[in-house]
């Protein structure tokens, strides 16, 4: 197979014989450990994937992470893996854990180092022949406009009272000094702010880590997309989002904390590795380092982490102003009347204190921290903490797929609740290493495909290309498709690109 054939291959793996841990499957897209499988073992793990997700999930320790995550003190009904799960720090990217509220625990590996790395999408009145003949264009000034690739020169340079504001205040802090609009916050996770947030949490070397980087967009897997609607799957919802057009164009965005949220990672990590042996918590893995709820450890963990969630939000905001400008330079009309509002804006990586049905069947909530780790919240219809609009059918869920794919919107449903603690997959999930892409899929090879298939692309590094290539990733359909499968949110409208920027 050619260089460029292989580009959009993602290996496809049949159900190994023998399952790790005893392993058995007990639905079509469903499989589970029992808590006897391995010793301390506290709660089942329950893993949602299909017979070629859950044999790449064996090949590293994506299933072996979950297991250890089943030991944390006070951790709740099930650890859960979504079929976009591979390895990462002590949890596994695409896992949830929630623990007891009172006699649990708060680890930040459960959250990662990209504290709020999440997706928006904003949605425009073009569609892709309108920006066809000017996408060049409009990709170069969106290059331009949103700084990206690996460092700290950004759009803004903030002193430390702006900082400070910023931590405190997350994207309201943005919309009240002329970088978007009230309406902008009401279609964000949380309205854009998490409360519970303390700025002298937050470490002087963090704080200077995010002085010059608000309104980036990094590097990595982060991007920004032009898209355009593909396929209609759920009529009625794709209309309440307004993305219910064929080849209406939306402008997708993948981005977090940047250096901030990595460093208030990196801090509390250390914090909560010192305070092990008072905690006297006994773990199968020193990665998944944690302290007691309640904890003064915990305590300022969830501040600082909640300062890097609206640092995350404000950045994303900061962003949106500016592709808002960058289309407005292009096509001579405000973004207002571009139709350039925003669907929403969901975080990847979070722990929240939210209320959830430990036994179902009693319809009995307690009170949890919902650790989400490279996974989507996916409340459904009722819920009074997602927009008035779209409460009576549910939220917009937004997994965005490797460069040059497709990406999904799904409708939170109310199974998540029963099943998943109200999340589902976050996007399509590495099937290889940054170096292993790099080796399979030079970035000649890479930008030639996507032009040949009409996506411009701009990147600020070549091996970044490289890395994200589409062949290191899993199929996104088919992880929209287990999601789907499993009710937990359910498949709405397919977006494909026609643009692509990246760090």
């Amino acid at each position: 197979m050619s260089p460029q054939s292989a580009l959009m291959t993602t290996s496809v793996a049949t159900e190994p014989k023998i399952l790790k841990y005893g392993m058995t499957k007990v639905g079509e897209v469903e499989y589970r450990i029992e808590p006897s499988a391995k010793e301390g073992m506290r709660v089942p793990v329950t893993i949602y994937a299909n017979e070629a997700l859950i044999a790449k999930m064996q090949t590293d320790r994506t299933i072996d992470q979950a297991v250890n995550v089943a030991h944390l003190p006070g951790v709740k009904k099930h650890v859960i893996v979504l079929p976009d799960g591979h390895e990462g720090y002590g949890f596994p990217i695409g896992g949830v854990a929630a623990t007891d509220f009172e006699n649990g625990v708060i680890s930040p590996g459960g959250v990662g180092y990209d504290i709020n790395c999440g997706v928006r999408l904003i949605k425009t009145n073009l569609t892709e022949s309108d920006v066809r003949p000017k996408l060049r264009e409009l990709v170069r000034e969106l290059y331009r406009s949103v700084p990206s690739g690996l460092g700290n020169v950004g759009a803004l340079e903030l002193n430390t009272q702006q900082l400070d504001r910023v931590l405190s205040e997350g994207a309201k802090w943005a919309v009240d000094n002329g970088y978007g609009t009230s309406r902008d916050l009401k279609f964000c996770e949380e309205n854009g702010t998490m409360k519970h947030s303390d700025p002298s949490k937050v470490s002087g070397e963090a704080k200077k880590r995010g002085s010059k980087s608000l309104g980036t967009l990094g590097s990595g897997n982060h991007f920004l997309e032009v898209e355009i609607v593909n396929e209609v799957h759920d009529q009625s919802a794709a209309d309440t989002f307004g993305i219910g057009r064929l080849n209406q164009v939306c402008v997708l965005m993948h981005t977090g904390s940047r250096g901030l949220g990595h460093q208030v990672c990196s801090d509390y990590l250390r914090v909560v590795e010192a305070g092990a042996p008072n905690f006297k918590i006994s773990l199968p893995d020193r990665e998944l380092a944690c302290a007691p709820a309640g904890s003064k450890e915990a305590e300022n963990y969830r501040l600082a982490m909640g300062a890097a969630l609206n640092y995350a939000w404000t950045n994303r905001q900061m962003i949106t102003y500016r592709v808002r400008k960058a289309f407005e330079h292009v096509f001579g009309r405000s973004f207002e009347d571009l139709g350039m509002d925003l669907v929403y804006d969901v975080a990847h990586n979070i722990c929240k204190v939210e209320e959830h049905y430990i036994d179902y069947e009693n319809k009995k909530k307690e009170k949890v921290f919902v650790h989400r780790k490279g996974a989507t919240r996916a409340f459904g219809r009722g819920s009074d903490v997602i927009p008035a609009e779209y409460r009576k059918i549910g939220q917009p869920v937004l997994i965005p797929g490797s460069m040059g794919t497709a990406s999904w919107v799904l409708l939170g449903q109310e199974k998540s609740m029963q099943l998943s603690f109200g999340s589902t997959a976050h996007g399509a999930g590495r099937m290889m290493s940054r170096g292993a892409a790099t080796r399979s899929y030079p970035y000649e090879v890479v930008k030639q495909d996507l032009e040949r298939r009409g996506i411009m692309l701009e990147s600020a590094s070549k091996r970044g290309v490289a890395e994200e290539a589409p062949g290191a990733y899993k199929d996104v359909d088919a992880v929209a498709e287990v999601s789907h499968m499993v009710g937990i949110a359910t498949k709405v409208v397919r977006l494909t690109p026609i643009a692509v920027v990246k760090g």
